[in-house]
């Protein structure tokens, strides 16, 4: 109990000042820039419908594209374990695979992958780490959303 208490303690006291008005900015541009479609269980299928408390923990619906299946990644899980300088190197460097729009991120402005960071890593860590990449010749679980396969070369 002692250990938990110093745990809480000391992410409060490392913790930045961050204000409302970032984690209300942080919020909007998740919203708009539709990280929830995928990032998080429901969402897309309950229009919008999920509670704040499960938003953004991945999602185990698989994406099949020619390239393998990915999954949306935990993203509560990851902030919790980067920083936000991290954050902003990963956002403007990374090129994943379909159907992630990685473009969008490298475009955003380091203010805003801040804010996202900010309002992101505020609901804290939960949930579990999204499943592993599976190969193009490995059939995933149901359910998975299938890709449009691109035309043979």
């Amino acid at each position: 109990m002692a250990r938990i208490a110093i745990a809480l303690l000391l992410a409060l006291v490392a913790s930045p000042a961050w204000t409302q008005t970032d984690l209300e900015r942080g919020r909007y541009l998740v919203l708009v820039g539709h990280c929830n479609n995928c990032h998080t269980a429901g969402y897309t299928e309950s229009a919008g419908d999920v509670p704040r408390a499960r938003w953004l923990m991945g999602n185990r619906v698989g994406w099949r594209s020619a390239v393998g299946t990915t999954y949306p990644t935990n993203l509560r899980l990851l902030v919790s374990e980067i920083s936000e300088d991290a954050w902003v190197t990963l956002s403007k460097t990374m090129q994943t695979r379909p159907p992630m729009p990685w473009w969008s991120m490298r475009d955003t402005t380091e203010g805003d992958l801040r804010l996202m960071y900010r309002f992101i890593r505020s609901l804290g860590a939960a949930g579990d780490p999204a499943p592993a990449f599976l190969p193009p010749d490995t059939m995933p679980p149901q359910p998975f959303v299938q890709l449009p396969m691109p035309p043979a070369r």
